[in-house]
């Protein structure tokens, strides 16, 4: 079992890349062995369904929406890159980012939307994480209290990684939420430890899905840090606003092979044209 000692210490950084954590292996035997991060919880939370319908997120008990019909064509492509049927093999494809270029684009509704509906998935286990550390916002959209977080775990504020797993009532959806704000994000999501926990979720658990939301890539935060962990990469670009410009820009911090693009908030007449989807985005290399 975890112990409650600080697994980080440094007076600059409360961080120690160099003690047990900073080697995968240590970091697996003393927190994670025997822990499905998923199943291991200290917190059950109550998300508030008809609130989320109401500010406009997917019904799970009405599926024949405009919105649910669009994150079904959105979600179906990850999930086959997951199981190894897309075109291209992707690693780690099972730790899926969603980030835009510049804050307002959507991607937060986007994120929450895509968990939501690979949620219904009779398959899948879902865990939601909240990694715009410096404008972290899931636990006020499902009003939930943010007791802590991934940040507190990296930083060793929380020593028990089920502290900041938060179980909720729809059965196959969990929540992460982002932790105490840190000027030293973009070291965290660098470090070691960072490492050996994606590297957990994503190779020990075959039926988990991890979707993060990061802050926008063309500002200067730890974005594509955090991209450089990620399997698939998703860029939500606002219809008629973002320029190709920005997109490139943003494509080009990133080292993933694959990533897609939703366009979001089409103006059209077609009620179904309110996100499109490019299933092959921009192939790179």
């Amino acid at each position: 079992m975890p112990s409650n000692k600080s697994l980080y210490s440094n007076s600059d950084l409360d961080i120690d890349l160099t003690g047990p954590l900073g080697n995968s292996d240590g970091f697996v035997e003393s927190q994670l062995l025997d822990i499905d991060p998923l199943k291991a919880f200290s917190r059950h939370v109550q998300i508030n369904l008809g609130r989320l319908s109401r500010n406009g997120y997917i019904q799970l008990d009405n599926v024949n929406t405009p919105l649910s019909h669009s994150f079904r064509v959105i979600k179906r492509p990850l999930l086959n890159n997951i199981l190894g049927k897309g075109a291209t093999v992707v690693d780690n494809s099972n730790l899926i980012m969603l980030s835009s270029s510049v804050s307002g684009e959507g991607e937060t509704f986007s994120a929450i939307n895509l968990a939501l509906s690979m949620a219904m998935e009779k398959d899948k286990k879902i865990l939601l994480v909240d990694a715009d550390i410096s404008k972290p916002s899931h636990h006020e959209i499902f009003g939930v209290e943010m007791e802590s977080g991934l940040t507190d775990f990296l930083t060793g504020r929380v020593s028990d990684v089920s502290k900041i797993m938060n179980k909720t009532n729809v059965p196959s959806l969990s929540l992460m939420f982002a932790g105490s704000r840190t000027e030293h994000s973009v070291e965290l999501f660098a470090s070691e430890a960072m490492n050996s926990f994606m590297e957990e979720l994503s190779g020990r658990y075959e039926d988990r899905v991890i979707i993060f939301e990061s802050a926008p890539l063309l500002l200067p935060t730890e974005a594509s840090v955090l991209a450089s962990h990620m399997g698939q990469v998703i860029i939500v670009v606002e219809a008629e606003y973002t320029s190709h410009d920005m997109v490139r820009r943003s494509i080009d911090m990133l080292d993933n092979r694959i990533v897609p693009l939703v366009l979001n908030k089409v103006q059209e007449k077609n009620e179904f044209s309110a996100y499109g989807y490019g299933s092959d985005g921009y192939n790179e290399g």
